[in-house]
């Protein structure tokens, strides 16, 4: 007759609490990597028209910010896109035509100073359209703010 040497295995399992913690250490350090670099891609001295229909939209993956910066005493206008600058609409064509081919989904969210001309606002259109980019929206405040440091609503 034979006698069983192994002992029987626990039937409750043990939980590994140092890969849990890996796994949100790692999560954590990739979301704050994707939210510093959403805060860069705002400007702060950018003042947002204000639109109280404005809805609340998801961020694509394909999104590519475009600042409008408008100095009222020059009458001049200014394009910041992943803290590059341009000074002309046009220039702006070749790195939106780049995103399309990364992303055929790619939209464009145009965050233009309240100041801004409207011709000058065209023109940023109209470089967007040369881009072949149909997607495109406009960034907006639901209400005057008194620093407009806030996250904006888009319409």
């Amino acid at each position: 007759m034979r006698v069983a040497l192994r002992t029987e295995p626990d039937l409750e399992p043990e939980l590994q609490i140092a890969p849990l913690i890996d796994v949100l250490l790692v999560l954590l350090v990739f979301f704050t990597a994707i939210s510093s670099t959403e805060v860069l891609q705002s400007v702060k001295d950018i003042q947002l028209p204000v639109a109280k229909a404005g809805r609340e939209k998801d961020k694509s993956p394909g999104q590519v910010i475009v600042n409008i910066l408008w100095e009222p005493i020059k009458e001049k206008g200014s394009l910041i896109i992943n803290e590059a600058d341009y000074p002309l609409p046009e220039d702006i064509v070749p790195v939106l035509s780049d995103s399309l081919k990364r992303n055929a989904d790619v939209r464009v969210l145009v965050r233009a100073d309240k100041m801004a001309h409207y011709e000058y606002v065209r023109s940023v259109m109209v470089a967007v359209s040369a881009a072949q980019i149909p997607n495109i929206t406009f960034s907006v405040v639901d209400k005057e703010l008194p620093s407009q440091h806030a996250m904006p609503d888009q319409l």
